[in-house]
Parts: structure tokens; C-alpha cells; sequence
């Protein structure tokens, strides 16, 4: 008599419980709010990096503000032209174009462990804002790349990595200018240089020359050759530092050939 009872009890449970999955798997489905059709279509066109360039926690979310907010668009620096056209066919809204991409570049040459280049050695955290910290870091150059990596760290794409010499390089080709590198250099030696540049000046060095040679063997030494061999090719001087005006679309090539220290790289 007590297993009978048992069992229906069992069988009670059972029933009430198969109920109330029916319910609720019938109101989830009825009562569930419908995606917007268009924030998927959106979200398909954006990179999916969630980088956060645009000020949104992520793709997902930025899809939803475009359509649901009213957003702009071109909030998105990884968009391109094509990208553009196609979420303003889907809004409906006209979207500006953004101007040309530009990609990250570190703008120093140098190895950043290089014995030579040391004053001290350093045997604290590997990051670089605590290379930092401590006296501008341990190479003799104040103004380069501390090799601690920290930019690596925060690319969503590993677009920056590090050569078998130690040097930090960003591979421009996977860059989606997100721009976090920039925010965690504490040297501010990254910078966004059109995409289609041929060439940049790896040195940030504002020193004059002679103090940058003693510092550093392939920085700028502010000779401004590259401004008479190029003179259409957009270099000036900032002082005692080379820099490339990138309206100009003149040759650097001679430039790039006679710079004593050669600190014109290419970004081909």
C-alpha cells in the first residue's frame, strides 16, 4: 500500500512538473521579444572585433544603438566605405563617410634591449607603463619604444607582436584602428598614419642630433636632408625631428635613400 502511494506521488511530481515546463517553454516562446531584424544584418557587417573604438561595449551593442539610438555609423574606425553603404541601405540614413583609415605605427627603430642602448638594468614588472615609472625606463633614449609589450596586451587582433630582435612592430595589414595602443604607451610614440603611406619616420627623439646619435644610432639626427632630396614628398623639420606631411603625394624615395641614419622606414 505504501509503494502505491509512493508511486503516485512520484507520478503527481512528475505530472506537475512536465506542466509548468509546457508553461513556461509556451511563454518564453510567445512572450519573447522579437530581435530586430536589421541589428543582425548590422552586426553581420561589423568586424566583430568588440574593441570598443566606438564607444560601445562591443559590435553587438553598437548594432543595437545604430538601429534602436540613431547612432552614426561611421563611429566605427574598422568600417570600410563598402560597410558604410551597406548599414545606410539597411537604416535608410545617409552616412557620412569617414575619411581615409589609418593605421597604427610605432614611430621608433630601435631595439628596445639592446645592451648598448641600456643606462641601467631593469629588474622590475615587464609593462611599460612600469618601465615607465621608473626614470622613463632604462634605455638611454627617453623619447622610444620600453619593449614591455603592453600595447600586445590590448590589440583585440593581434595585429602587434614582437620580431625575433625584441622590436615591437604592429603589422598594419590586421591593424582595425582601434586605437588602445595609443591609450596604454606611456612614451606616446604610436601614432595613426593613413593607410595608404609609403613611408614613416621611425624616431620620436626631439633632441637634437648629436644627443640623439649618443642615445640612439638609427634616430633622426635633424639634419633635414630628407626635406631637400624630397621636397615634394610632404618632410619638414619639428624642430630638430623629421616629420611627413601626408597631403603631399610627391616622391620620398630620395629621401629614404639618403637618410644618414636611416630612420625612414617603409610601411609597404
Amino acid at each position: 500500500m505504501s509503494f502505491l502511494i509512493l508511486f503516485v506521488s512520484v507520478l503527481i511530481v512528475f505530472a506537475i512538473g512536465l506542466l509548468l515546463g509546457l508553461i513556461i517553454a509556451s511563454a518564453s516562446h510567445f512572450l519573447a521579444v522579437r530581435k530586430e531584424a536589421r541589428i543582425e544584418q548590422i552586426g553581420e557587417i561589423l568586424p566583430g572585433a568588440n574593441c570598443g573604438a566606438c564607444g560601445y561595449a562591443g559590435c553587438a551593442a553598437y548594432a543595437e544603438a545604430i538601429i534602436l539610438e540613431g547612432a552614426p555609423a561611421n563611429k566605427c574606425t574598422s568600417l570600410t566605405a563598402e560597410g558604410l553603404a551597406k548599414i545606410a541601405e539597411i537604416t535608410g540614413q545617409e552616412t557620412a563617410a569617414a575619411g581615409e583609415p589609418e593605421k597604427a605605427f610605432i614611430a621608433c627603430h630601435a631595439l628596445p634591449f639592446a645592451s648598448e642602448a641600456l643606462s641601467f638594468e631593469y629588474n622590475g614588472l615587464a609593462d611599460c607603463t612600469s618601465r615607465a615609472l621608473f626614470y622613463k625606463g632604462a634605455k638611454k633614449c627617453k623619447y622610444g619604444c620600453l619593449g614591455g609589450g603592453s600595447c600586445m596586451d590590448v590589440c583585440p587582433v593581434r595585429a602587434i607582436y614582437r620580431e625575433k630582435s625584441g622590436r615591437v612592430v604592429i603589422d598594419r595589414k590586421k591593424c582595425i584602428s582601434c586605437r588602445k595602443c595609443l591609450s596604454v604607451c606611456p612614451m606616446n610614440i604610436i601614432q595613426m598614419i593613413p593607410e595608404s603611406a609609403d613611408y614613416a619616420v621611425a624616431c620620436s627623439h626631439p633632441g637634437k642630433g648629436v644627443q640623439t646619435k649618443q642615445d640612439c644610432g638609427v634616430g633622426c639626427l635633424g639634419c633635414s636632408l630628407c626635406t631637400k632630396k624630397s621636397p615634394d614628398g610632404g618632410f619638414f623639420m619639428d624642430g630638430f625631428l623629421a616629420k611627413i606631411d601626408y597631403n603631399k603625394k610627391g616622391s620620398r624615395n630620395e629621401a629614404v635613400e639618403k637618410c644618414p641614419s636611416h630612420c625612414i622606414v617603409s610601411l609597404k
